[in-house]
């Protein structure tokens, strides 16, 4: 410790280690005292009871309804979200769902979001250099072949035409020798998705189906527009914009994707993949696992919130919010279909969707309600078990050394 912090003695260290506090805060302290150099053991005390005592005020009381208090604090002020779809972070090209539909889905635990996009970061000269920049573009862009050239039918000779725009293809892909390369590969992949024979010269490739049939031929137009040439099917658009870096305190390109390929992106050559991220928490479980899942689940309610101003709400809420989520190992939604809907509590399950349902399950497979959390408390007229309701206090006369005493049982 003291080879990190150069004013930082063995003896500091050892107050300070005094202290039940968590690593990150001890770290606070030796910095405060890094900062101000000459600090003596009596100060060093001083500081490290001072922190300690605000730590302690901090923590929430033994039998405090931390649960109730939570869902307060996020479903309050919920009530004045708005529910409309806004523009993500000033970039007017790409629509991503905020509000109150946002949190809904977060909670909901959606398989896929209404609005699936990325926020992808770039490592090196790719973050510096717009045209290395869009080459990780091409790489990720849906790229159609409906948008490489002019397509056409020729319904007297039953064929479709493609002819393919040359500049366009030297611009998405400048690093290819020779863009016939390129109308090359195209023509292989029409072949490969649709099952027929081309014919290509040079920018005009020709195809058409085996027998003639009118029909066939307008099926072969409308199959032509969904081939995907390059890039990842599920991201339709790429929006690229010039930031401040952080970590550099310059200006980097970052990469705003319209649909959301999170795996796949990773490994994409450029791609800093310590910082890119999906807004589609199943998506980042899948690929980085459950304690990921949990920090994009805080992440983006804290980012829903802050986009309606409502950014006052306690993070440790939200906090608590993604534990309950996430500590079975795997992300569930907070509802009858997860959270809700598997709590040991017979009444506190009918307390929350489909009463009569649960009630007669519970009644079928003879169940029991040990009475043990707020809401079943509540339904029965039962005093809730938090706060001074934990403690039992009885009053009483015992004989102690010739006196009377009160005793108190903790129950």
């Amino acid at each position: 410790m003291t080879e990190e912090y150069e004013h930082v003695t063995d003896d500091i260290e050892a107050i300070v280690q005094d202290y039940n506090l968590p690593e990150s805060l001890r770290h606070r302290i030796y910095e405060t005292i890094e900062d101000r150099e000459g600090v003596t053991l009596e100060q060093a005390d001083d500081i490290a009871q001072a922190i300690s005592s605000r730590y302690e005020d901090s923590r929430v009381d033994a039998h405090d309804p931390v649960g109730t208090v939570s869902a307060q604090s996020i479903g309050e002020p919920g009530t004045q979200m708005t529910m409309n779809t806004f523009h993500y972070a000033g970039v007017a090209e790409i629509d991503v769902t905020q509000g109150l539909p946002r949190l809904i889905e977060l909670v909901d635990a959606r398989k896929t979001p209404d609005t699936p996009m990325m926020t992808v970061h770039l490592e090196d000269e790719y973050a510096e250099n717009r045209e290395r920049a869009h080459e990780v573009v091409w790489q990720m862009e849906a790229t159609k072949i409906l948008a490489l050239g002019d397509i056409s039918t020729n319904v007297a000779d039953m064929i479709v035409q493609v002819n393919l725009n040359e500049d366009t293809l030297a611009e998405r892909w400048p690093t290819v020798d020779s863009v016939d390369t390129v109308a090359q590969e195209i023509a292989e992949t029409i072949e490969d998705a649709l099952g027929v024979n081309t014919r290509r010269s040079e920018m005009l490739i020709e195809f058409g189906p085996d027998e003639p049939s009118y029909r066939r031929l307008l099926q072969l137009v409308e199959e032509l527009r969904d081939i995907v040439f390059k890039g990842l099917e599920d991201i339709s658009r790429v929006v690229i914009r010039k930031e401040d870096n952080e970590r550099t305190e310059g200006e980097e390109f970052v990469l705003y994707t319209e649909g959301s390929a999170f795996g796949d992106v990773l490994s994409i050559e450029g791609v800093d993949a310590s910082r890119t991220t999906s807004n589609n928490i199943h998506e980042v479980y899948r690929n980085l696992g459950v304690e990921a899942a949990r920090e994009a689940i805080i992440n983006e309610t804290m980012e829903t919130l802050r986009e309606q101003g409502l950014d006052d709400v306690n993070v440790r809420h939200l906090m608590l919010v993604a534990d309950i989520m996430t500590n079975r190992g795997e992300i569930e939604s907070i509802g009858r279909h997860g959270i809700s809907g598997s709590k040991d509590s017979v009444l506190a399950r009918a307390a929350f969707e489909v009463t009569v349902n649960h009630l007669l399950d519970a009644a079928v497979h003879g169940e029991e309600d040990d009475l043990d959390g707020v809401i079943e408390n509540v339904i029965v007229g039962k005093p809730v078990a938090i706060g001074t309701g934990d403690v039992d206090l009885r009053m009483g006369s015992i004989e102690a050394d010739g006196g009377t005493e009160a005793e108190l049982s903790d129950d």
